[in-house]
């Protein structure tokens, strides 16, 4: 037998401890552990070794065994186990049942699993969480299918209001009413004809004759200000129409709703949460965080009542001044939250390149096509787009120079290769790759953009449930063959592009009843099936995704996108221990049980936020 030196014992025991200690945290004190280089030390390096490996063998006791499942791990291989360990908010380990249940010390609490499918906690990669909470706090606002609904509700709202109070509507989208068109100004003035009414999808809007009234908007009106923006007017006798693209700004609108108190935001705020985590969600990123919001966000994770982690993109408005929008970038990068914080970082900037496919905005490479969905009478006319190329590379460059991940809304082709070729301009100084530079919606491609994503390292979050809620409007306006790179899936996939499934949920709490639903099972269902509603043709299948590649979108793609992929986003050793127990298996079961799925148990930090009754 070979004799070792005392330095030589405490090198074994060193890597023996390190094998054997479980925590990450643990096996990372250990690392740190240097040979003793005195004689004294070196003399009671074996004794010392015995108290280290007797006191491993206690830390690697889990906390929890959860066992007899089918964990579906979404590592690089997508291997399947049967058994997970948890101690603190890290996964010990994952493995076979007899593997796993071998670790259990006499504290450990055993959970079986009886056979259910566990899979890494999904993530939704753009929200808007603080004013989705908030949306109905003043009072319940029904569900609008049709523009008989919309007048229905603005006339029960005129009844109610004193007159000359207004009437907002907002995020009703034209593409996913049953009439396909807006509401007119002469419709809202004969439900509304002393409150003033604005109907409003995000920057655009329809006004009834009041509201334009009160706002100083006439057939004279002109856009000043440098921002983009359109007055439609009736192209024969040039009346106003009432709608205004990119221009609802101008409206003087006053709120009439009840103010919340903080308190109020708060539990509103923890209400969502806990219906996010009752879908499966543990992580989200909010794609326009604002002060208001992130302190929110703040009182919640110091009160230790936030239950789902959050990254956050500061929100800058990108349309403006330039020097504005750098002073917010800068802002930005000295946040205290810059500082990574796995429940809460502010990571990114985002701004808005363009409009919106709902509202008939979103910036194109050719015309839209005269419309009587969106609206349009210039057969020229190819969307708006709000920042010029100079200004939006001084900005991208501003944000990745500082850390920051720079997104900017960008749902048409046109704004989408804007990006493209801005991140393309800055990587001649800048290598953008490691910045992991981001597109948001990209619902409009090509094949050239992809390959560009590709070299230059872009990501993109995306919104599935898009296609299912707005597809046959799309195929009504601009036929099959323009939407071929519409959402294209499968090809990003192929080509290595990273991308991440989120929802842009922005009203109600209700995972199915929210403008922009968050169910994230209903977007697995729709990247399989590429069906949209109320048609019964699939919506260019040969781009749909396998179940594999599904679940990686809304789970370590999404953690990709946010910096978190050693972190989060798949069930291995030493991550964050945020999974879900789900009551089918999603890899399995029929695609109407997938779009139907139902969560027994969310966990985030090895924590169970939420337990099906």
């Amino acid at each position: 037998m070979k004799h070792l030196s005392s330095r030589e014992y405490w090198s074994l025991g060193v890597v023996t401890a390190r094998n054997q200690m479980g925590g990450r945290g643990s096996r990372r004190a250990v690392k740190s552990m240097r040979v003793p280089t005195s004689r004294l030390g070196r003399s009671l390096a074996l004794p010392l070794l015995i108290l280290l490996l007797a006191s491993s063998q206690a830390i690697a006791q889990p906390d929890t065994i959860f066992h007899h499942g089918k964990i579906v791990t979404v590592d690089p291989a997508f291997s399947i186990a049967q058994a997970i360990a948890v101690r603190g908010d890290r996964i010990q380990d994952v493995g076979t049942n007899d593997d796993i249940l071998k670790l259990a010390g006499p504290k450990t609490v055993i959970v079986d699993l009886h056979g259910h499918t566990v899979i890494p906690g999904l993530c939704d990669s753009h929200v808007h969480a603080p004013a989705a909470s908030m949306y109905e706090f003043d009072h319940p606002v029904p569900e609008m299918d049709t523009v008989a609904d919309v007048l229905k509700y603005v006339a029960a709202r005129a009844e109610l209001l004193p007159d000359g109070e207004w009437i907002v509507v907002r995020q009703v989208f034209i593409t996913r009413l049953r009439d396909q068109r807006y509401p007119t100004r002469k419709e809202f003035d004969a439900v509304s004809p002393k409150n003033p009414v604005m109907f409003s999808t995000g920057p655009d809007c329809v006004c009834n004759s009041l509201a334009l009234e009160l706002s100083g908007i006439d057939k004279d009106f002109q856009i000043t200000d440098g921002q983009a923006g359109k007055i439609e007017r009736d192209p024969v006798t040039g009346e106003l129409t009432g709608i205004l693209r990119n221009a609802s700004r101008f409206v003087k609108s006053k709120p009439n709703e009840k103010s919340p108190t903080v308190e109020e935001r708060m539990q509103r705020l923890k209400q969502l949460f806990a219906d996010y985590n009752a879908v499966g969600l543990t992580s989200v990123a909010d794609r326009a965080a604002k002060d208001e919001g992130i302190e929110a966000y703040s009182e919640l994770k110091r009160r230790g009542e936030l239950n789902c982690r959050v990254f956050l993109s500061y929100s800058v408005e990108g349309g403006g001044r330039l020097e504005e929008a750098l002073k917010g970038i800068e802002k930005a990068s000295k946040h205290p939250l810059h500082e990574y914080n796995s429940m809460l970082w502010l990571r990114g900037i985002k701004v808005f390149l363009d409009g919106g496919m709902l509202t008939g905005s979103a910036y194109l490479k050719t015309p839209w096509g005269v419309s009587s969905i969106y609206s349009i009478t210039d057969p020229d006319y190819r969307g708006i787009r709000f920042i010029e190329q100079e200004n939006l590379v001084q900005m991208a460059k501003s944000a990745l120079q500082r850390d920051l991940q720079f997104t900017a809304h960008s749902v048409g082709d046109g704004a989408v290769q804007a990006l493209i070729d801005a991140y393309a301009e800055i990587n001649k100084e800048l290598p953008v790759k490691r910045c992991r530079p981001c597109i948001t919606h990209c619902n409009f491609m090509s094949l050239e953009a992809i390959q560009q994503m590709k070299q230059l390292g872009i990501v993109a979050d995306l919104q599935p449930a898009w296609l299912w809620l707005d597809g046959a409007t799309l195929r009504k306006q601009f036929g099959d063959e323009r939407l071929a790179y519409f959402q294209p899936y499968k090809t990003l996939f192929d080509h290595g592009v990273i991308i991440g499934g989120g929802s842009d949920h922005m009203q109600r709490i209700g995972s199915l009843r929210s403008v922009n639903p968050y169910n994230p099972f209903l977007g697995m269902w729709t990247v399989l099936t590429r069906q949209p509603r109320r048609t019964d043709q699939p919506l260019h299948l040969e781009q749909a995704l396998t179940r594999e590649q599904m679940l990686r979108l809304y789970t370590i793609n999404n953690a990709w996108l946010t910096f978190e992929e050693r972190q989060k986003g798949s069930l291995e050793r030493g991550k964050l221990a945020d999974f879900v127990v789900l009551k089918s298996d999603l890899l399995t079961c029929s695609l109407e049980e997938l779009r139907d799925m139902s969560v027994s148990e969310t966990y985030v930090g090895g924590r169970r936020v939420f337990a099906a009754d």
